[in-house]
């Protein structure tokens, strides 16, 4: 069973990850779930993705490598990918 506050720590992140998302990519929050489609979902492309990722690594204090966004589709992917990071 996973740790309560590790639960707690995961929403918190996934909190401020989506709050981030919601500003760069101008959607409404309801539409930042992990299954959502960046290109399909969100009608974002590549640059779009790239803002975001700029925007994360600043909240987030972190550095993602250009290479690394390829393949990155979901939102889960780019949690995923951010939360490595930390």
């Amino acid at each position: 069973m996973a740790d309560p506050m590790e639960v707690l720590m995961a929403d918190e992140l996934f909190d401020k990850f989506k709050e981030c998302a919601v500003e760069v990519l101008q959607v409404d929050a309801d539409k930042i779930v992990p299954e959502a489609r960046f290109d399909r979902d969100l009608d974002a492309d590549s640059l779009d993705l790239v803002e975001l990722v700029m925007a994360l690594e600043e909240k987030f204090g972190i550095s993602v490598d250009e290479s690394e966004l390829e393949g990155v589709e979901t939102i889960q992917q780019a949690y995923e990918l951010v939360t490595a990071k930390l």
